[in-house]
């Protein structure tokens, strides 16, 4: 049995006794749809073989059954009058900044391979909760969390998959800190679920903040005062900041200042960007 998550399928037992958000639950309000004369303010680079753009926190990498104004995939497609658009990585729904796609079979290829051998430079900014007295590195194996209510959430196990993140502190204030964190794996949610083993989760992380059944409650109900009020900020506050071509031969770096919201968060709980 197979289940749709924010960002994609994924498979579970369909005797498990953990609650599913998908899909017993209806689909929480109208899709986020992308209007045709946004896409080209998202671009950062472009060229007869890559599209790169910057993604906003509220839009879905994959296609989905809403048509293609509904997923960044879909509407690149649409903007390259291109039957094919290829996506090099993905992030999550509620992750923005650089993602990377091409025009052609062939980049994809080389640059996906480049990925896979870690040969791509990625470096994200966050905001943790709590004041991050100095760097940290996190090398703790991720598995599938088990205990949660939430499928699709990661958690650190004995004997899961190597994870390494690198959080630095940039900014802190108010309780709270802007972060570099850079990855030298790409496991799912790696730096949402070591930012929790770590005791600083993400502000607004409805998975890996203060209690996963908020994702739920979400789901259910929309995003509400309540919500508001344990989370902070509508979603999580994570950002692709910087993607590193460099490595797999392409004299690319392209970069995307943080997002409005995640300043004015910064600003109102006194951290200077």
């Amino acid at each position: 049995m197979s289940a749709a998550t924010p960002d994609g399928p994924v498979d579970f037992h369909a005797n498990s006794q953990r609650a599913s958000a998908w899909p017993r639950r209806p689909k929480q309000g109208p899709v986020r749809m992308i209007g045709p004369e946004e896409l080209p303010g998202w671009i950062v680079y472009e060229d007869a073989r890559l599209l790169v753009v910057s993604k906003p926190g509220d839009v879905v990498c994959h296609p989905s059954k809403a048509g293609p104004w509904s997923s960044l995939v879909g509407a690149a497609r649409e903007y390259t009058r291109l039957s094919v658009v290829h996506l090099v990585f993905r992030l999550d729904r509620e992750t923005s900044g650089i993602v990377v796609l091409t025009k052609d079979a062939k980049m994809a290829s080389r640059l996906q391979t480049a990925m896979q051998e870690r040969k791509v430079g990625k470096a994200y900014q966050s905001i943790l909760t709590g004041e991050l007295a100095g760097p940290v590195t996190v090398d703790q194996p991720l598995g599938d969390d088990t205990a949660s209510p939430v499928f699709v959430k990661s958690a650190v196990v004995e004997g899961g998959q190597a994870a390494v993140t690198h959080f630095t502190p940039v900014a802190t204030g108010g309780g709270f800190t802007l972060a570099r964190v850079v990855t030298e794996t790409g496991r799912k949610h790696q730096i949402r679920a070591h930012a929790q083993w770590l005791g600083y989760p993400l502000v607004g992380d409805k998975i890996y903040g203060p209690d996963a059944r908020l994702y739920l409650e979400f789901i259910d109900s929309g995003w509400t005062g309540a919500l508001a009020a344990r989370l902070l900020l509508s979603r999580q506050a994570l950002h692709c900041a910087e993607i590193d071509l460099r490595p797999a031969g392409l004299e690319h770096v392209f970069s995307a200042p943080l997002p409005e919201d995640m300043l004015a968060f910064g600003a109102a709980h006194g951290i200077s960007v």
